[in-house]
């Protein structure tokens, strides 16, 4: 039974592909019989003539890649696209690591490891860059005498 002009008028109507329009196998006698958009628009009111729901793609691989990044997954060298500096600005990274130095030299002189002097110096000497980290800090202290236990 070919029924492809009805296929056609039926694909404008619903606002879809050919190919995308499905008729109901019991009234196909009734489909055939109609030729004219009236007809058509009536049997897909009476659900004769359907649509049929486009397939779309799958979000779900990607809702549980997100869900891995959030725990801090999938960060490894392979993943990383730019330079280390662009992921962390070096300003920034400039000032975690001077914000954790001038904390540990407040701690230190609040304790009186470190007097008023020696803490100017340190506190500059950090300013400068000198000390690489919080470690180097109490290494410099040991090595120089400068404090019984930091």
């Amino acid at each position: 039974m070919q029924l492809n002009v009805q296929r056609r008028l039926a694909a404008r109507i619903l606002k879809c592909s050919p190919l995308r329009v499905r008729f109901d196998e019991n009234r196909l006698d009734e489909i055939k019989e109609s030729i004219t958009k009236v007809d058509l628009r009536r049997l897909v009111n009476d659900n004769a003539i359907q649509k049929i729901q486009k397939k779309g793609i799958s979000h779900a691989r990607a809702n549980y890649i997100k869900k891995q990044r959030q725990k801090g997954r999938r960060k490894g060298l392979g993943s990383r696209k730019g330079l280390k500096t662009a992921r962390t600005p070096s300003k920034r990274e400039w000032m975690n690591r001077i914000r954790l130095q001038r904390e540990f030299l407040y701690l230190l002189r609040e304790k009186g490891h470190v007097t008023g002097p020696l803490f100017r110096e340190l506190y500059l000497k950090a300013k400068g860059g000198y000390f690489r980290s919080k470690r180097h800090i109490k290494l410099y202290l040991e090595e120089h005498n400068l404090v019984a236990k930091p």
